[in-house]
């Protein structure tokens, strides 16, 4: 199907705006009249510069408080038209959006609504202009798709027709079922938004949280599939007022907005893509630094072993048991602060793993590989960390492994945890295991957490849930020493089997991704003796303080010995509803890297979220 969007989702000018929308891909834009009027180009430039780009015109928007007025107001609503149909005959734009009006000055008459409408179809039918009547979630009298409908219909112009849009709809719990009783040749645009649930005002809902399909909480797919079986045969358009939005980059914006129009049809059954391959668990975590002897040390202090090196590139592979950490120092020669760069994620199938991003617009990284390299696929996601699809140990795949030249005294211990991997694969057993399930001593990578710039959010968790085709799970906003600290986790299923990833966005716009750490967390069978084993060897854990201590006598009824023991160690504690329990340390700080240790039993599926400002408030000092 087409796909539009209007110039309102979009930050710059409207030349920038109509730039955006072209270079991601769209068929076509509405033109919002504030970003007309603000433009110091012509109508017929404006016009010429959206064919140049490849775009039609499909709406202008919007008219307001038009219907069910007074005669002398509605006189002159009409003499306010004439000036907006002409208007529009300069652009090329064929249908104008009309608005529920809000006036106090309107009159609860669908009668008068529909005569007065029928006869701006008039006017407007003699500039070759259609009208598209929407009803406003906060409309004075009309707030309803299907009240707007009714007047529609009972008007009976041919240059009438109602135009939906997902929000407003979708906000006030209507049942879009009703749409399939509207003609489809009357529906004469759609406009599609999402929203996170929120309980708070609808217009101040509507003005600053809307974001794009996918991204938020309302059945968007649903209704599209209602739409589509009306007989509606338009463009989809995206109309979305979001204050982030407005403030990021144009051109990155609307890429998001196209991704999520396709993975909404998708949803909604009218669009195939190559099915997702959900990833069964994470094969490595890469750090890259300049100076890899403090991130060496550390990981030697707990329990790492370096078992093998790239054959033509300055990367170690560190691993205990079933966990590994690849160290890139090729950016030596440069100052480079220690970072989580890329992300090895295993899949049954890497090569559709790379049709599928593809499909849904994720940027290919270049190879850069020698001949004898193993081939992996790579993408970028939206932070700029690279995903790697990958099989370890598998023999009918080539195993990244393979680029990696073992010591003599590693050699057995690493073909045994490739043989690990490779057996999880092959029997569909979740890569992560919670301890309840798996051997003593085990160790594996629990989660991986990355810091995202403040205005891709939203993207980043739209891009891991489409293309990955991991789940999200509910955001989750905690309180940080200078502000607010957000976070929202996605996992290959509802039981978190295969890998699980969390997104956390920096409290203000100054501490952006590049400044706030990221972090891998690992999974052990006996957290505490793993920390006495750390703490021998030296490693530096985060001091949590002792308040917090007192603070969780309060909350839970911990054993006094294993309280003491957890005060000693700096281990935090929670648990859920059920009695799941989870206990969790962290390392101090390396470059922008920390680790943390976790020990999941009765089936905690958290993070540990209770104890996020805590820990947060300990970084800091």
């Amino acid at each position: 199907m087409r796909k539009s969007i209007a110039t309102v989702c979009l930050s710059g000018t409207l030349t920038e705006k109509l730039t955006a929308a072209a270079r991601a891909g769209f068929d076509g834009v509405e033109i919002f009249e504030n970003d007309l009027l603000a433009s110091p180009l012509t109508p017929e430039e404006i016009a010429a510069r959206t064919a140049d780009l490849g775009l039609s015109i499909d709406l202008y928007q919007p008219m307001r408080d038009i219907e069910a007025v007074p005669e002398e107001d509605f006189v002159r609503n009409l003499r306010r038209a004439r000036h907006k149909f002409e208007l529009m005959r300069r652009l090329g734009a064929d249908t104008v959006l009309v608005c529920s009006s809000v006036s106090p000055r309107a009159v609860n008459d669908d009668s008068l609504a529909a005569e007065q409408l029928s006869r701006l179809a008039d006017l407007a039918r003699e500039s070759g202009v259609r009208v598209a009547y929407e009803a406003l979630a906060w409309g004075r009298h009309v707030s309803t798709y299907d009240h707007a409908w009714r007047i529609v219909e009972a008007a009976g112009h041919p240059a009438l027709g109602t135009c939906l849009d997902s929000f407003h709809i979708l906000s006030r719990g209507s049942d879009p079922k009703g749409i399939e009783d509207i003609p489809g040749e009357k529906i004469f645009f759609l406009q599609l938004a999402d929203a996170p649930r929120m309980a708070m005002d609808v217009l101040q809902w509507s003005r600053h949280h809307r974001c794009f399909p996918g991204q938020g909480g309302l059945d968007v797919a649903g209704l599209l599939r209602h739409v589509l079986n009306a007989g509606y045969a338009g463009p989809l358009s995206l109309e979305v007022f979001n204050d982030v939005f407005r403030q990021a980059d144009a051109g990155r914006t609307a890429l998001d907005g196209l991704r999520s129009l396709l993975a909404l049809e998708e949803t909604a059954g009218v669009l195939p893509l190559p099915a997702p391959v959900v990833p069964s668990g994470v094969a490595f975590a890469e750090l890259a630094t300049s100076d890899p002897e403090p991130v060496g040390a550390l990981l030697t202090a707990l329990g790492f072993t370096r078992t093998a090196r790239h054959h033509g590139k300055p990367v170690d592979l560190w691993a205990r048991d079933e966990a590994r950490v690849l160290v890139n120092a090729g950016a030596a020669g440069r100052r480079t602060d220690t970072a989580l760069a890329a992300v090895g994620l295993e899949t049954a199938d890497p090569q559709a793993s790379a049709r599928r991003a593809e499909a849904l617009l994720a940027p290919a990284l270049p190879k850069r590989r020698s001949a004898q390299d193993v081939p992996l696929e790579s993408i970028a996601a939206p932070d700029g960390t690279e995903v790697l699809f990958c099989a370890t140990g598998r023999p009918e795949l080539p195993s990244w492994t393979d680029d990696f030249t073992r010591t003599a005294d590693n050699a057995t211990a690493d073909r045994t945890a490739d043989n690990a991997t490779a057996d999880r694969t092959a029997d569909r057993a979740p890569a992560n295991r919670t301890p309840d399930s798996t051997p003593a001593d085990r160790t594996a990578i629990d989660h991986l957490a990355f810091t995202q710039p403040w205005h891709h959010f939203d993207e980043a968790v739209l891009f891991h849930r489409t293309v990955l085709g991991l789940s999200p799970h509910d955001t989750v906003e905690l309180a940080d020493p200078y502000g607010l600290f957000r976070s929202r986790a996605l996992s290959a299923s509802s039981d978190e089997d295969g890998p699980r990833l969390v997104l956390n966005l920096a409290p203000s716009p100054e501490e952006d991704g590049g400044t706030r750490a990221r972090h891998v967390a690992f999974a052990v069978d006996d957290l505490v003796a793993a920390v006495r084993g750390f703490r021998a060897a030296g490693a530096r854990l985060l001091r949590i303080p002792a308040n917090y201590y007192d603070d969780l006598e309060a909350r839970f009824d911990v054993p006094e010995g294993e309280l003491e023991t957890y005060r000693e160690l700096g281990i935090l504690y929670d648990r859920d509803e059920q009695g799941g329990e989870f206990r969790h340390c962290y390392t101090e700080t390396v470059g922008q890297v920390f680790f943390e240790f976790v020990q999941r039993s009765g089936g905690y599926r958290g993070f540990g979220a209770a104890n996020a400002p805590v820990r947060l408030a300990a970084q800091r000092r």
